[in-house]
């Protein structure tokens, strides 16, 4: 495959949607990236992935003081999440104290995270947080949000927390359909999507299932490659991008191979800042390379790389990582009218929305 030109001016694709959009088909973006800070530092340092684990080393040491760790070593940066579950359906009292104390603060400092981001105009009359990223999905994510929320009630907040409904890996994927309009899709049944963080890139097929659910909430991955481009410390930017075209690539043969309707369009979730024209303004400096430089056009490296799929011009959004993974959640949220998402990872990525429709009040 010829080397790929990523510092590529930008090519014109098709209007559908400025990058980095405010206004998108079914929210309004009221903010994204909030980066609010203290004499400490980031403020979402506190709820990061590594906090949790911090605290869970904390609690491991003492209870090693009168017992054998449930976890042998190493410490905690390599105890699974499934691991933390098993031990909380199954492990000795004593075992599943140390976990509960270790989702105890976690829980403390992701309230006081909520209480500052609340006190934002972006964030202001916030009624429902879901959380998503590497803490989703698991019993002791549960039980740390629901503390969260009832600490935050004591505190007379009213809002609701719950784990974003789909897979991690699936999330950032499934919210990239919800970049675009309808009137894009009609004659197609899937799309290209691409989650890029500063430990994995993943790109897959989201079948869209408009003939089950138009409002997209039946929208799966139907095929996905992660590639954790962490791994290679010689990586810069050109062999990145040239990485996640050849997994494009790959996709759209196996669409074909399964005569899938391929729509033209690739939806994208990147760390940072959105520019208009597709550029990343801050925020990407986990990424290999400069992905920040004015240069740089992700969106037309893209269409460069791959300007038709299934005999059309090829269509390219470009969006904030959080804001494409809580769009996933777009279709479920319909009975409240202003809602947020927080992506636990490295950092704490955060995005919060209106939706444009009338809420759907709950039945019964």
């Amino acid at each position: 495959m010829a080397k790929n030109n990523a510092a590529a001016t930008a090519i014109p694709g098709p209007a559908i949607a400025g990058h980095g959009a405010a206004l998108l088909p079914s929210v309004t973006v009221d903010g994204y990236n909030s980066q609010l800070r203290d004499e400490e530092g980031f403020v979402g340092d506190r709820a990061r992935r590594d906090a949790f684990f911090e605290a869970l080393d904390h609690w491991r040491a003492l209870a090693a003081q009168r017992r054998k760790d449930p976890f042998g070593e190493p410490m905690t940066g390599k105890v699974s999440k499934q691991q933390l579950d098993r031990l909380l359906k199954n492990g000795e009292p004593f075992d599943q104290a140390m976990v509960l104390s270790a989702a105890e603060d976690y829980a403390q400092d992701l309230a006081k995270v909520l209480r500052r981001l609340l006190r934002t105009k972006e964030w202001r009359d916030t009624q429902r947080v879901v959380v998503g990223g590497g803490m989703s999905a698991n019993r002791f994510t549960a039980i740390a949000l629901a503390r969260a929320e009832l600490l935050l009630r004591e505190g007379e907040i009213d809002i609701e927390l719950q784990p974003i409904r789909h897979e991690p890996n699936e999330a950032g994927l499934i919210g990239a359909a919800h970049l675009a309009p309808s009137w894009l899709f009609s004659g197609h049944d899937s799309i290209l999507a691409v989650d890029i963080g500063g430990t994995n890139m993943r790109a897959g097929i989201v079948e869209l299932n408009l003939g089950k659910r138009e409002d997209l909430s039946k929208a799966s991955v139907l095929r996905f490659e992660l590639w954790r481009h962490a791994d290679d410390e010689e990586l810069d930017r050109e062999a990145a991008i040239d990485g996640l075209v050849a997994m494009l690539e790959d996709l759209i043969h196996d669409a074909e191979k399964q005569d899938l309707k391929l729509a033209p369009f690739i939806g994208i979730g990147c760390p940072g800042e959105i520019s208009e024209d597709g550029g990343i303004e801050t925020g990407a400096q986990n990424l290999p390379g400069n992905w920040e430089s004015r240069r740089f056009n992700l969106p037309a490296a893209l269409r460069k790389a791959i300007p038709r799929i299934g005999g059309a011009d090829t269509a390219v959004i470009l969006h904030n990582d959080a804001v494409v993974q809580g769009l996933s959640q777009a279709s479920f949220m319909q009975d409240v009218e202003r809602w947020g998402v927080l992506t636990v990872g490295t950092g704490l990525g955060n995005a919060r929305f209106t939706n444009r429709g009338k809420v759907k009040k709950k039945k019964g």
